[in-house]
């Protein structure tokens, strides 16, 4: 191989690494003290590891549901207060129709037994995005709701 066949499928390997290293965000990435609440449909779905992704389009008029703060929330292996964190979200100061949507790993996903998301399918969640609501509109998902069903996406079912 030469030298020039040799630095494009370097340079090929690194692009492939950052993009996945772009598309993944560690937990300490997120502002865990300012939950949003974001809902609409899905408009991409990327049902695979590290975690299962979507890109979801948010209405114009995104508004916190009444009773968000009484949904039951299920119990996990984690020390969540699901209750004070539904009790707390708020939409988000930023207007961006789509948003990146970060859920958890398939083999807890398979765990707490989510059905697997499908284009044009309607969810809503609350979850964490980058403090100051910087960069991209990107939300790891610490609740997901499909339907009337609430799944807990910090960790396993407890």
């Amino acid at each position: 191989m030469d030298r020039r066949t040799l630095l494009q499928a370097g340079a090929l390997a690194l692009g492939g690494v950052a993009g996945a290293a772009r598309a993944h965000h560690g937990w300490s990435s997120f502002d865990q003290n300012r939950p949003l609440y974001l809902e609409g449909k899905a408009v991409q779905v990327a049902w695979r590891n590290p975690h299962a992704e979507l890109v979801l389009e948010v209405p114009e008029n995104l508004a916190v549901p009444a009773g968000l703060a009484q949904r039951p929330v299920p119990a996990q292996s984690a020390t969540v207060d699901g209750a004070a964190l539904l009790a707390r979200a708020t939409v988000p100061k930023r207007k961006d129709r789509r948003w990146e949507i970060e859920l958890a790993p398939i083999f807890r996903m398979n765990q707490w037994q989510v059905p697997e998301v499908k284009v044009g399918d309607s969810v809503a969640m609350v979850g964490f995005t980058f403090e100051g609501e910087r960069g991209e509109p990107v939300l790891r998902v610490e609740y997901l709701f499909i339907g009337d069903k609430t799944y807990g996406l910090r960790s396993s079912p407890a």
